[in-house]
């Protein structure tokens, strides 16, 4: 099911809120084209959040993901736990075919620290979005305005600056991460690590394949498609399984990275 199929599930244009204008950002529109709710990747990188932080959810007032895209998540969780997820991004493109149902979504540059908005969210989610962002300190240091003192944040990232391919550039990376380089960048604006885990083992042999066989293509758009299109019912399926043969949480190898933060402060 692509995002167009899935958008067909509301009844009306997504609405948008716009507390700032649209802007550029470092990630590949093709990307939003081809990840859908049903592609493995979306589907396991939930599961794992599930095992780890899912019982963050009952506990917190509001929730907010940074960098919403077109709302996979958000759907997820609405779906999965009746929540909402306020959803916030710059990227038009990807707002415009978000297909949260429930949850509101804003154009909105979290530099521009919106006073409403001041420590308002218990748990906030940043999935896919630190290894795009050059300045990561500056960045961090506005995410923590929005977030409630004692409260979380779950992040996912790429895992390992070894995998680092042309995928990732067309994709926007900057970099890739360990542990410890995510914990280093997010403990020096107060962020204290409380719990993580490395996912994806089984397809690490996949993703050197991947960066092998990607050297020779040039075009953005093509090595987006070449890299995370499964390409068909029967390969989604058969990567799901796959994916899933691995125990979370684990703390080897994986081609993702996903790691619970809380604020010190008030603590």
């Amino acid at each position: 099911m692509t995002p167009a199929n899935l958008a067909t599930e509301t009844t009306l244009p997504r609405k948008i809120e716009y507390l700032s204008q649209p802007t550029e950002v470092s990630m590949a529109d093709r990307w939003f084209d081809i990840a859908a709710i049903d592609h493995f990747w979306i589907r396991r990188r939930f599961e794992v959040f599930q095992r780890l932080a899912g019982g963050l959810i009952s506990g917190a007032r509001e929730m907010a993901e940074l960098g919403c895209g077109h709302g996979l998540l958000q759907r997820e969780i609405e779906k999965a736990y009746g929540r909402e997820v306020t959803g916030f991004d710059l990227n038009e493109y990807a707002l415009k075919q978000n297909v949260s149902q429930r949850s509101k979504v804003y154009c909105y540059d979290i530099f521009r620290r919106e006073e409403t908005l001041r420590e308002r969210f218990d748990v906030i989610f940043l999935f896919d979005v630190l290894e795009h962002i050059a300045d990561e300190d500056r960045f961090v240091k506005a995410l923590i305005f929005h977030l409630a003192p004692k409260g979380k944040l779950v992040v996912n990232v790429p895992a390992g600056q070894w995998a680092y391919s042309s995928y990732d550039k067309a994709a926007g990376h900057v970099r890739r991460y360990s542990v410890r380089t995510l914990e280093r960048v997010l403990a020096a604006s107060g962020l204290a690590l409380k719990g993580w885990t490395y996912w994806g083992l089984p397809l690490v042999p996949a993703l050197f394949l991947r960066k092998f066989w990607l050297m020779s293509r040039q075009e953005e758009s093509e090595i987006i498609t070449a890299g995370f299109d499964s390409r068909s019912p029967a390969v989604n399926k058969m990567m799901g399984f796959l994916s899933r043969l691995e125990w979370v949480p684990q703390k080897l190898l994986g081609t993702s990275l996903m790691a619970v933060f809380e604020n010190l402060k008030g603590l």
